[in-house]
């Protein structure tokens, strides 16, 4: 009978980070975890440069030991998104953990017949694409060196069915269901391919506009109170991620995990 082969995880003081999403909210304190936990390099994506710069300067000020780069970009666009993983080449010689922690520009959960149909084409591209590029874009490194983590942030209203969240549950379903799908074709390269899927995440700018709409703010408020282990933040998404990117995290792949407080057992 054949043994299973033997893998050699890279610890999170040798792995060069990207974070897609990277310049506020869980993007970014995560961000500062990798550089706090002595990653060599961390590379943040976003599209506003004066705020990615702003990031990164930031948390290069406080781990000087950590090389802190900013790659502008839409990772949602083809292009883009190949040319984020040759900055990322470039800046880093590779990518050993990348972490999506891209925000759809459609935050607030509403009701489907109110949705302009106008809307769901917009809807759709900027939740997913960033996902599916940005995976595809450092799968090829990855596989050559036969180790990488890939990290993607969705929801936990891709696992129950929420009034409002028609359409952003179906694309967290399929970020999750992409996760798992890529966990089984991955692994036989040493890569690991895991989702996270938080509800409410306290301390970002999603969490304030989503409690600032009215039937979206009703929604949440109810939510919150079923968390009755306290409301997440975004340094508490932080610590899972870098738990799950490191070698404590060696044998998990292919999961869907949720982080929310006790709002649902999803």
């Amino acid at each position: 009978m054949s043994e299973s082969p033997k893998r050699n995880p890279l610890r999170i003081e040798e792995s060069r980070v990207l974070i897609a999403g990277g310049t506020a909210g869980v993007g970014l304190a995560t961000a500062r975890r990798f550089a706090e936990l002595g990653a060599p390099h961390v590379a943040i994506n976003g599209r506003t440069i004066e705020r990615g710069e702003k990031a990164r300067a930031a948390i290069q000020a406080d781990f000087p030991n950590c090389k802190v780069h900013f790659i502008a970009g839409d990772s949602g666009d083809t292009d883009q998104a190949l040319e984020i993983g040759r900055k990322a080449d470039e800046l880093m010689g590779g990518v050993d953990i990348l972490v999506n922690s891209t925000v759809s520009a459609y935050p607030y959960p509403t009701l489907f017949h109110l949705i302009d149909p106008h809307d769901i084409k917009g809807m759709v591209l900027t939740q997913v694409m960033s996902h599916f590029l940005l995976a595809r874009v450092v799968m090829d490194g990855m596989r050559e060196r036969e180790n990488g983590v890939i990290i993607s942030i969705a929801s936990d209203a891709g696992k129950a069915a929420t009034p409002g969240e028609t359409i952003i549950g179906g694309l967290m379903a399929a970020i999750m269901m992409f996760c798992r799908a890529l966990a089984m074709e991955a692994k036989r390269s040493g890569i690991r391919v895991n989702c996270v899927t938080p509800s409410i995440i306290e301390g970002t700018l999603t969490h304030d506009t989503v409690m600032g709409g009215e039937f979206s703010g009703k929604l949440f408020a109810k939510a919150k109170k079923m968390a009755q282990l306290g409301v997440v933040n975004a340094d508490e998404m932080a610590g899972l991620i870098t738990f799950l990117a490191s070698p404590a995290a060696a044998k998990l792949t292919g999961q869907a995990i949720s982080l929310n407080g006790g709002i649902s057992a999803a």
